[in-house]
């Protein structure tokens, strides 16, 4: 399918024009679709991609190949690898949306007026949503299933990077579709790599388009927020601070700040800045350090943390506001959580921020007083993630304060309208 709309839709425009339009005619069956059929498409699609894991890495292989010629960083290449455990993951993700409560048609409020008039707030489907990513593949998987759960077909411009991929798991999805008797436009993939099919997807494709999510780099986030003619879900960065307290229990924080960093450094959740308690510098500051250039990761450091960890590298400014998405970290020692808190609020991309500490009145003003998507007591920064809050996937962390905020999951992919029922009332 992908490869006669490459070969047969040369212009541009009129090929997202009409991915546009397909999308729009399939809003409808799809937001009337039983959950028992969302369902039972969504489970087909978990088997799908397990039956053709082989087909999945044979594609991933290609990108990868392609990656390296490239000179792609290790940890762009770590984002675009595929693997056995990474594709049953993906099913599994599949699989855990289909046993969520479906969102649809929920009633999220209900009151009756003086006048007998009874008014419901009921979930709705967004609408058709444009997702744009960059060579992660797995989106493919989270951000298909995802709308569908939602009752809302689905446009995937996936980075050119990870197309072979990305089509390969189409290829589940849209079998999913089929077999439930769902519309198979529902779920499609730019098959181009042209960026001016972006583009067309910021201008809306005519009308077809009510929402875009993009999930990428700094660029590519940017251009959209800048272009899009509508309305954006959207994380900027993921500039994230782990804090230090000076009652944080030595051998928590080593190891939180290890995972929070180390566990994988081209996520969005992972830690970027480590602020440590003046206060407790003496017995926490070397210990932790030592760690994380045990597992690798290159520390900079302002003169204080370079004084008392000699590998440490020279911090700039701009270090407190860079999304490293590497194995390296900056470090600072701060006088306090209030201290903590006016770093993190002048240079935070308010997408996660964590803190160990067991001082309870430090966990309270933390949380009360910055204002970041997410917030973690204790844990590491990486559980950023709509999987790891129960949501079974998600298409984002959008760090916006309009309609959605944190893990983009099924609900946050819906709106709502008011059902209102009278017996007879007019309005005097």
């Amino acid at each position: 399918m992908l490869k006669s709309l490459a070969q047969d839709r040369t212009d541009i425009v009129a090929l997202m024009a009409e991915i546009g339009r397909r999308a729009r005619a399939a809003a409808r069956p799809l937001a009337i679709a039983s959950t028992e059929a969302k369902n039972r498409a969504l489970r087909a699609m978990a088997e799908a991609m397990l039956r053709s894991e082989a087909t999945i890495l044979q594609a991933n292989a290609i990108d990868l190949q392609k990656g390296e010629a490239a000179k792609l960083s290790k940890s762009f290449i770590d984002r675009l690898t595929l693997t056995p455990a990474r594709i049953r993951a993906m099913a599994e993700g599949v699989e855990s949306i289909a046993a969520l409560p479906d969102p649809v048609g929920e009633v999220i409020a209900a009151w009756q007026r003086p006048n007998g008039l009874k008014i419901e707030r009921v979930r709705t489907p967004l609408g058709v949503i444009g997702v744009i990513y960059e060579s992660r593949p797995n989106v493919t998987a989270d951000a298909g299933a995802l709308c569908l759960k939602a009752g809302n077909p689905v446009i995937l411009r996936g980075g050119s990077d990870s197309l072979n991929s990305s089509a390969a798991i189409l290829a589940c999805l849209v079998e999913g579709l089929r077999s439930a008797g769902l519309p198979q436009d529902a779920i499609q993939l730019v098959p181009s790599t042209d960026r001016s099919a972006v583009g067309e997807m910021l201008r809306g494709l005519d009308g077809n388009l009510d929402v875009i999510v993009p999930r990428g780099g700094k660029s590519l986030v940017g251009r959209v927020q800048d272009e899009a003619r509508v309305p954006v879900f959207a994380h900027l960065e993921g500039i994230c601070h782990l804090y230090i307290d000076r009652s944080a229990k030595l051998d928590m924080a080593v190891e939180i700040a290890v995972n929070a960093k180390m566990r994988r450094t081209g996520i969005c959740g992972a830690a970027e800045t480590l602020l440590l308690d003046r206060a407790a510098a003496a017995t926490h500051l070397v210990p932790m350090l030592a760690a994380l250039d045990a597992a690798g990761c290159e520390i900079r450091g302002t003169d204080e943390v370079r004084k008392a960890f000699a590998k440490a590298r020279p911090a700039t400014e701009a270090d407190w506001k860079t999304e490293y998405l590497d194995a390296i970290i900056s470090v600072k020692l701060v006088d306090g959580v209030g201290e903590a808190i006016e770093h993190i609020e002048t240079n935070s991309s308010h997408h996660t921020e964590g803190l160990v500490a067991e001082d309870a009145a430090a966990v309270e003003r933390f949380f009360n007083e910055i204002d970041s998507a997410i917030l973690l007591h204790n844990a590491s920064t990486q559980f950023a993630d709509g999987g790891e809050f129960g949501m079974g996937a998600e298409i984002g962390i959008a760090t916006g304060r309009m309609h959605a905020r944190g893990p983009v999951g099924v609900e946050q992919l819906t709106s709502f309208k008011y059902r209102v029922r009278g017996s007879g009332q007019i309005r005097p």
